[in-house]
């Protein structure tokens, strides 16, 4: 355990506050913020970013968990956005194949078109891949796809398509992309909220900070960067001298939900895509950390919550929909958990309440007073997100900078490198942590515990909880089991018989007393639906 005044959160903090100018602030610990602080700090700019939750405590630790180009964005003709969604993809399973890897999915037939149709489309879908695809789509038979989908509605089943995509843990990708841009220079401070805008000779230069204990704080800039997704409105409204909010406000939030269950519901390490739902989506069943997570909606919100949550209508949705195809329907008792995120979706002028018909394809802002707002976009082309803002960020800047290299960038623990992750088999966490994993079990046998199961239905150690205090940068438990060990999407019974041993640990890390131990497992409790409540329909 460090002393409060060492700890890396404290130098942080203290970095932050003395006063020197940074080239850039980032605004915003998501994973289009988190792109931004990797390829500013890796071209050699002075990089600081503050997050007012935790590193991907929004969207970005909420999706359906997938690198993929996008089927369905196929399908309504966005060939631009699918071709670099699909290069990006490539290059993301390159550069962290601990965290993305390759997975198999079979979209089923039922009817006598369906299989050529969706054959054809799926050969378009590696085509656009180009050298960087993951293999080519094939034909099943009917055999073949009962023994890909074992609980495939087996009635009129005619066959399959299967074709490759990739797969990933969101959470985890942002905790390499904030140790990555760490490992560059760059200061990162979570639960660090940004209470006002800076402005200078009518330009943003800064903005004053507020973190809890730790204070406030003026933090001063040449370039301010809005990367807060959901939020983005309400940084920029902070902005008088820049025109504030567009007309009719720049994001039209939208929240995609998710349930999780059994592995037993898919029955096998293949994934599975309906290209057609009854309200026109895509849906997944896909194999996730031993689990099954089946997603995805599409609701209009007139405001972006900060703690999404599914609605009962749309838990209820999926079911049914998954009912519509798994031979062994999932019920509301099968729910182990669930989990919402809000899309960025960018407004164009004149658009209707349609978010589902909305491109997924990203926007940059200058305003006026110089602030760079980066909005929209798809977790998948984050890099190339934040790539494009940094180019941005170099020419309004004026800074003499070398151009973008993270197309080749290994993020933090990535193993040696491979041009392609190997397809996904049973789940392993140890492997998240790539080439950190022996160092993981070092500190798992620190302390008499840390080496056991957290839980007996989860796949961790008691001191993984360890390991995110002290090198990932959880401060709360919330930060741990929802995002560095992804329990709360997994189990949320399991969770709540977690809080105990966790907080134990947390509080062996931070130097927490008894009192506090218990404050954070109350807040962290709290999070949580209330014990005999029936399944978890919303959990975040």
């Amino acid at each position: 355990m460090a002393d409060a005044a060492t700890t890396p959160r404290r130098r942080a903090w203290d970095a932050l506050a003395a006063g020197s100018p940074f080239d850039v602030l980032v605004i915003g610990g998501g994973c289009s913020g988190l792109g931004v602080a990797v390829d500013a700090a890796d071209r050699g700019l002075r990089v600081a970013l503050v997050e007012r939750d935790d590193f991907a405590a929004g969207s970005s630790s909420r999706s359906t968990k997938l690198v993929h180009g996008g089927v369905r964005y196929l399908q309504r003709g966005d060939v631009k956005l699918v071709r670099e969604a699909l290069h990006e993809r490539g290059l993301l399973l390159r550069n962290a194949p601990h965290l993305c890897h390759r997975r198999r999915f079979v979209i089923p037939a039922w009817a006598w078109w369906e299989r050529p149709w969706y054959g054809l489309g799926m050969k378009a879908y590696d085509a656009l891949a180009g050298r960087l695809g993951l293999g080519p789509s094939r034909w099943l038979s009917r055999e073949q796809a009962l023994a890909a989908l074992p609980n495939a509605k087996r009635d009129r089943l005619r066959g399959a398509i299967t074709y490759e995509d990739g797969q990933f843990d969101d959470a985890r990708l942002c905790v390499a992309l904030a140790r990555t841009a760490q490992e560059r220079g760059a200061v990162l401070l979570n639960h660090a909220e940004v209470a006002a805008l800076v402005h200078e000779r009518g330009r943003v230069a800064g903005a004053e900070v507020q973190s809890g204990p730790l204070g406030h704080a003026v933090v001063r800039a040449e370039v301010v960067v809005n990367c807060t997704g959901p939020f983005s409105d309400g940084v920029l409204a902070m902005d008088r001298l820049g025109g504030g909010v567009p007309a009719g406000g720049l994001i039209a939030p939208s929240r995609g939900s998710h349930v999780v269950l059994d592995a037993a519901f898919l029955g096998g390490p293949d994934a599975l895509m309906v290209p057609r739902t009854p309200d026109g989506r895509v849906l997944f069943a896909i194999p996730w950390h031993g689990r099954v997570v089946v997603g995805t909606t599409d609701e209009p919100l007139d405001h972006a919550p900060r703690d999404p949550r599914p609605s009962e209508q749309e838990v209820a949705f999926l079911l049914q929909t998954a009912a519509g195809v798994m031979e062994k329907a999932p019920g509301r008792a099968d729910v182990r958990a669930s989990f919402a995120g809000v899309r960025p979706l960018v407004r164009p002028a004149g658009a209707g309440t349609n978010t589902a018909k909305l491109s997924r394809d990203h926007t940059l802002r200058v305003s006026a007073s110089g602030l760079i707002t980066l909005a929209g976009g798809k977790w998948t082309t984050y890099r190339r997100m934040a790539e494009d803002a940094v180019d941005r960020v170099v020419e309004l800047g004026g800074f003499h900078a070398p151009p973008c290299g993270t197309r080749r960038l290994p993020l933090h623990g990535a193993p040696a490198a491979r041009e392609v992750a190997e397809p996904a088999g049973a789940f392993e966490p140890r492997d998240l942590f790539g080439s950190l994993a022996p160092a993981l079990d070092e500190l798992c046998r620190e302390r008499p515990g840390w080496n056991q199961p957290l839980h007996p239905s989860l796949p961790h150690r008691v001191g993984e909880v360890a390991w995110a205090a002290r090198h990932e940068m959880a401060e709360t438990l919330e930060d741990a089991l929802a995002r560095r060990l992804r329990v709360t999407l997994l189990d949320v019974e399991a969770a709540r018989a977690s809080a105990a041993p966790a907080a134990a640990a947390m509080a062996a890390e931070l130097g927490w007393d008894d009192a506090q131990q218990a404050a954070a497992e109350a807040r962290f409790l709290a999070t949580l639906p209330p014990a005999g409540a029936g399944p978890p329909a919303a959990v975040g």
